[in-house]
C-alpha cells in the first residue's frame, strides 16, 4: 500500500496497527525521529487549514523532516504543468505528498503518477486523517470499538463519507441523518455496507436525528456550510440543517454516558461531553502513524472492498 487516499483503502489490520502506533507516539513522540532526518514532505493545500496543516507539520517534525508548505499560487499543479508532471517532479524531491484540494479525481490522479506516499488530507468526497483521529479518540474514550454507537447528523458530507468507511472497518454501528437530499453517495455507503458484513457492523442511513441519537455512545456533526459552497445556498442550507442541530434535545436521547464529537472549525455551546479538542489533538498522533506506516511499507492494504469510486 503506497498511498492512503480514503479509509476503504485501509485492512482492518492496517487500521488497528495505526492506531496502536498512534498511541504510542501520543507517548513517545519522538521515537521515530530519524526516519525522516534531513528528509522534506511537501504539503499542498488548496484549501485554509489549521488542524490538518499544523498536526502534519508537527508530526514531520517530530519524524525528523521538515514540511514545506505550498498552496496554489505557489504550486503549478494542472495549471501550465500536469498533475502528472508535478507528481513526477515532486517525488524527485520529497518522501512524501500531502494534499488537501477539492476534485478527489486530482488526488486519484496525482498518487498514481507519484513514486512516492500520497496523503489525502482533504477532498469533497472524503476525509480519511479525520476520521482516523475520530477511531482513536473513541478507542480512548471507551477502551474498545467494536459494538460502540455512533450517530452522524447532518450533511452526508466528505466527514459522513470516511465516518462510515470507519465505521464499517471498526465494528462501529453507525447511524447517519440527513436532510432528504442531504444523504451521503450511494456507491460509499454500498461499499460501507459490504465492509460492515463482515465486521459486523450497523450501518443506517435516515432522516430522524433523535431516533439515529437514541442510545449512542456518541454523537457526531459536522458545519453546515463549508469552504467554497456558493453565497446564494447558505440560507438553503442552514433552514434544511437547523432541525439536525446537536442541542440538549439530541444529546438527551443518547446514552447518559455519550460524548459529543466534531471536526472542527463549529460554533459551540457544548460542554463536558464534549471531546472535539482531544479529537484534534489526536490529529496529530495519527497523522505521524500514518507517515510512519507508509514510509516504511507496513500496511499491506484492503482486500474486502467493491469497485472503488477511483
Amino acid at each position: 500500500m503506497k498511498d492512503f487516499l480514503r479509509i476503504a483503502d485501509l485492512s482492518p489490520s492496517d487500521l488497528r496497527y495505526l492506531l496502536d502506533l498512534a498511541e504510542y507516539c501520543q507517548v513517545h513522540p519522538q521515537a521515530h525521529h530519524s526516519l525522516l532526518e534531513d528528509e522534506t514532505v511537501v504539503c499542498y493545500f488548496a484549501k485554509p487549514s489549521t488542524r490538518t496543516r499544523l498536526s502534519f507539520a508537527a508530526a514531520i517534525a517530530h519524524l525528523g523532516g521538515s514540511a514545506e508548505m505550498v498552496g496554489p499560487s505557489e504550486l503549478q499543479l494542472g495549471r501550465g504543468e500536469t498533475i502528472d508532471d508535478t507528481a513526477r517532479v515532486i517525488s524527485r524531491y520529497a518522501k512524501a505528498f500531502v494534499i488537501r484540494t477539492f476534485a478527489d479525481d486530482d488526488v486519484v490522479q496525482f498518487a498514481r503518477a507519484a513514486s512516492i506516499p500520497v496523503i489525502n488530507a482533504l477532498t469533497d468526497m472524503h476525509h480519511p486523517c479525520q476520521a482516523l483521529a475520530d477511531l482513536l479518540t473513541l478507542r480512548q474514550q471507551f477502551r474498545s470499538l467494536a459494538g460502540l454507537s455512533v450517530a452522524y447528523l447532518g450533511d452526508g458530507n466528505n466527514v459522513a463519507h470516511s465516518l462510515l468507511e470507519a465505521c464499517a472497518l471498526a465494528g462501529i454501528h453507525l447511524s447517519v441523518a440527513t436532510p432528504p437530499g442531504y444523504e451521503p453517495d450511494p456507491d460509499i455507503v454500498h461499499n460501507a455496507q459490504f465492509v460492515a458484513e463482515r465486521s459486523g457492523a450497523r450501518l443506517s442511513i435516515g432522516h430522524d436525528p433523535v431516533a439515529a441519537a437514541r442510545g449512542v455512545d456518541a454523537v457526531y456533526t459536522d458545519v453546515w456550510v463549508s469552504m467554497g459552497d456558493p453565497e446564494a445556498e447558505r440560507a438553503e442550507r442552514q433552514r434544511s440543517l437547523q432541525p439536525y442541530q446537536v442541542n440538549d434535545r439530541i444529546m438527551s436521547a443518547a446514552a447518559d454516558h455519550a460524548v459529543f464529537m466534531h471536526c472542527l472549525p463549529a460554533h459551540r455551546g457544548d460542554g463536558a461531553k464534549s471531546v472535539v479538542f482531544d479529537q484534534a489533538s489526536h490529529r496529530m498522533h495519527t497523522s505521524q502513524a500514518l507517515l510512519i506506516g507508509l514510509l516504511t511499507n507496513q500496511l499491506r492494504g484492503a482486500s474486502l472492498t467493491l469497485a472503488a469510486s477511483r
